[in-house]
């Protein structure tokens, strides 16, 4: 599968104390073959712990060391790539166990994301892949960002124009394949998700969704199913306003704009077979609204894509799985799917912008 220009995706190193690197060593050797059907990827690790953790699992593979991005394709074939973490102390990542993450860890963690999205800015890079972070251990070590998607959003703002980077915003979706789901709020608690919607909001996000889905999933006009918050999408105010007040007006945006949206449509009928064919996307008020249905489908094959980035960001739709940690169990479809994904949206944008 080809990745923009050829070029390997960077995939960041996650929790070193969680099933991020063997599940890495699954896909690997599922590609090293001759008549492999994936990209090639480099990995930002130390090399050493990477060597450590293959020792210790008896893999039939070597790692080898890169010095650039431009080294991985063609070491692919001898060895998994592993391109030095940038940081000091190393020794914290050579003791880190599975199942027992340190905040002694979390600046490599960091880093490894910044690697992977400086090197794919740059075009050394197709496409950034994350591995699972164990959020509460970075928040120890005082990272100032809620998780991965907003990190992003700041890491990705320095690539921007001031003007584009003020207005910048990081849209989270989930998709397996056709099956797209994106969340209007994200990690608010319930009670506060009527006050947190606004018809601005959605329609920031619609507007994200359909501008990437054009750009780097090749949906040439979007269709965008809009969900309603309350039960029976409100049933006309007589089980909640915020149908009438927040979400048709930001359809009728929407509309104004081009934008194929449609709704207010009851969530609990958006879902089946039959509904999803009539659209590419759906845009949910809240979090469990629009992540439960596709996990429910798709547990071991959604993948958690970041749109309205300056560059393609995919990561598995898991955590860091610190309870089944280094004993082999991990399955790796969701990494192996998020892989594919960028993939796919990294040759895509190139036919776009190319054409």
């Amino acid at each position: 599968m080809a990745v923009r220009g050829g070029l390997p995706l960077a995939v960041s190193m996650g929790e070193p104390a969680g099933i991020g690197t063997e599940i890495l060593f699954k896909i690997y050797e599922a590609l090293r073959t001759p008549d492999r059907q994936g990209p090639a990827f480099f990995l930002i690790d130390d090399p050493a712990r990477v060597a450590k953790l293959a020792r210790s699992a008896s893999l039939p593979f070597q790692i080898t060391t890169i010095t650039a991005p431009a080294e991985a394709a063609s070491a692919f074939k001898e060895g998994l790539p592993v391109l030095q973490v940038a940081g000091h102390g190393l020794t914290a990542l050579m003791d880190a166990e599975p199942g027992k993450p340190s905040a002694a860890t979390a600046p490599f963690v960091i880093a490894s994301i910044g690697q992977a999205v400086r090197h794919t800015m740059k075009g050394e890079a197709g496409a950034v892949v994350t591995l699972p972070i164990q959020k509460s251990v970075l928040q120890e070590a005082d990272f100032p960002h809620p998780g991965h998607t907003e990190y992003l959003e700041a890491l990705g703002r320095e690539y921007l124009p001031a003007e584009e980077a003020a207005n910048a915003r990081a849209v989270m979706m989930l998709a397996a394949g056709s099956f797209r789901t994106v969340p209007a709020t994200v990690h608010q608690p319930l009670s506060q998700v009527p006050a947190a919607l606004s018809t601005e909001k959605i329609v920031a996000k619609a507007q994200v969704l359909a501008a990437d889905l054009q750009s780097r999933l090749g949906v040439a006009r979007p269709r965008i199913a809009v969900s309603g918050l309350n039960p029976h999408a409100g049933e006309d105010g007589h089980l909640g306003t915020e149908e009438k007040d927040v979400i048709v007006p930001a359809i009728e945006a929407l509309r104004a704009q081009g934008i194929d949206a449609f709704g207010p449509f009851p969530a609990d009928t958006m879902f089946h077979e039959e509904a999803r064919r009539a659209y590419d996307a759906a845009l949910c008020m809240y979090h469990d609204q629009a992540l439960i249905p596709i996990k429910t489908l798709a547990f071991h094959d959604a993948v958690n894509v970041t749109l309205g980035l300056p560059f393609i960001r995919t990561s598995p739709d898991h955590g860091t799985g610190l309870d089944i940690a280094g004993k082999g169990v991990a399955r790796p479809d969701s990494t192996f799917a998020a892989m594919r994904m960028a993939a796919q949206m990294a040759a895509i944008e190139q036919r776009q912008q190319t054409s």
